[in-house]
């Protein structure tokens, strides 16, 4: 009896499509959108934005970003939705076992790599406002090995423990937000806001929309990994534009007001200068844990598809403590050019499945998932000829630089491996009908 409990207590389906009985709607999807999506380095991007931007340049970048991602994060979810199953399954479909192998591998290390940066920021910021208002000196190592317990604890239950999470920080976090908001801008009309001039490093409009297109390009191109929680496609794309459209559009434009009206960036340094030191702390800690419980949550998902006969629990706990010494180790110094490297590898993964999705929806049935080839020669090529793409637009020192297309490189690897896989898919399925249309007139 107690066993089964157990197995139930973290059961996450990360190994078959999730029963239409466990689906939810699109607000408990939504909240959970909002959970990851309101972090430290997104209200930071926002201050950034509010520095290096007029404030009605600010809120044209913001919109366009913002609904760019919604509308990628809606057709990837779209698939996770029809299908109930993660990014890395459902890739099987598309690029076949060994290449949803090297899908899940590209994943869950750049997701638990960036659970070690997201967990640095962490422990230094939360040292930062203990020493500055509680006037108390804990290390910042210590600090991170409590986050990595604490953020781990929810990923190794999955989805219902995020969900949960999700729907006790989101209100709270969105509370500060315009408490914050609200105190700033007392004695102060919003003219005075607007006219603000610029305290940071000047931006382009079109800089500043590959930014937060490049913030959250990742997360929703693995949406499927949420989305096969939906019951429906419509709730997949509702939650979609909920979540990455209006959620983060509304935290960007609150930390723009908030960074014009203190000439201040960093979230933390605001809260702290409003006098809110426990407030500063209460969001530090649930903004980041329900942010990084989902990088942690993905990678597992990823690493499930490999290590097929290991619980996912143990997964989860295996990169939670790699994650953690990472961030220990300083990742955050020695690890970034590695990571926007890997992370340049996701984009186009999204492209292929949702292009071959589109061309043939009823292949993408769990049922046939293990007659799918062990490798799917067409679609790697497109992989890699995207991937390359990417890097061709990415700035040096990190790509080659050698010339631009929309801005965003992971948003034109998305474009450019979709664009092909829909050409590709259907000269595939074109020729395999032609083929089914011969051997039934010999």
């Amino acid at each position: 009896m107690v066993e089964g409990s157990e197995k139930k207590f973290v059961n996450d389906y990360e190994r078959k499509p999730v029963p239409q009985e466990k689906r939810k709607g699109w607000f408990a999807l939504s909240i959970v959108w909002l959970g990851a999506i309101i972090a430290l380095s997104a209200i930071v991007l926002g201050g950034t934005l509010g520095g290096g931007l007029s404030f009605g340049k600010s809120i044209l970048a913001t919109f366009v970003g913002t609904f760019v991602l919604a509308v990628l994060s809606a057709l990837c979810g779209v698939v996770g939705a029809k299908t109930g199953l993660s990014t890395s399954l459902v890739s099987r479909f598309a690029l076949g076992r060994y290449g949803s192998y090297a899908v899940s591998v590209i994943i869950a290390i750049a997701l638990f790599g960036w659970f070690g940066v997201q967990l640095d920021l962490f422990g230094s910021s939360l040292r930062y406002i203990l020493l500055e208002v509680f006037s108390v000196d804990v290390p910042a190592k210590a600090l991170v090995i409590l986050g990595g317990i604490l953020m781990t604890t929810t990923a190794v239950i999955g989805y219902n423990a995020i969900e949960k999470l999700s729907f006790l920080a989101v209100p709270l976090l969105g509370l500060l937000l315009v408490a914050s908001l609200a105190k700033v801008m007392d004695n102060r009309s919003f003219s005075s806001i607007i006219d603000t001039p610029l305290s940071g490093d000047p931006l382009t409009v079109g800089l500043s929309i590959s930014l937060i297109i490049g913030s959250l390009a990742i997360g929703a191109i693995i949406g499927p990994d949420i989305s096969r929680y939906a019951r429906s496609t419509k709730d997949a794309v509702i939650s979609s534009f909920v979540g990455f459209f209006a959620g983060f559009s509304v935290v960007l434009i609150i930390a723009v007001i908030l960074a014009k009206a203190t000439s201040k960036a960093d979230i933390v340094e605001i809260m702290l200068g409003l006098g809110w030191g426990a407030a500063a702390m209460a969001i530090l800690i649930l903004a980041q844990w329900t942010t990084n419980d989902n990088n942690l949550y993905s990678s597992a998902l990823g690493f499930s598809v490999i290590f097929s006969k290991a619980p996912k629990f143990v997964l989860t706990i295996i990169a939670g403590f790699v994650g953690t010494m990472m961030a220990l180790g300083g990742i955050y110094d020695n690890f970034i050019p590695f990571l926007i490297f890997l992370s340049a590898l996701i984009p186009p993964i999204g492209g292929i499945y949702v292009g071959d999705y589109f061309v043939n929806p009823k292949k993408y049935d769990f049922q046939y998932i293990g007659q799918m080839k062990n490798v799917n020669v067409t679609s790697s090529i497109v992989w890699i000829l995207s991937a390359l793409f990417a890097f061709m637009t990415t700035p040096a020192p990190n790509g080659f630089g050698l010339f631009t297309l929309t801005g965003a490189s992971g948003l034109d690897a998305f474009i450019v491996a979709f664009g092909l896989q829909l050409i590709v898919s259907t000269i595939l399925k074109n020729k395999q009908i032609k083929r089914n249309e011969y051997r039934e007139v010999g």
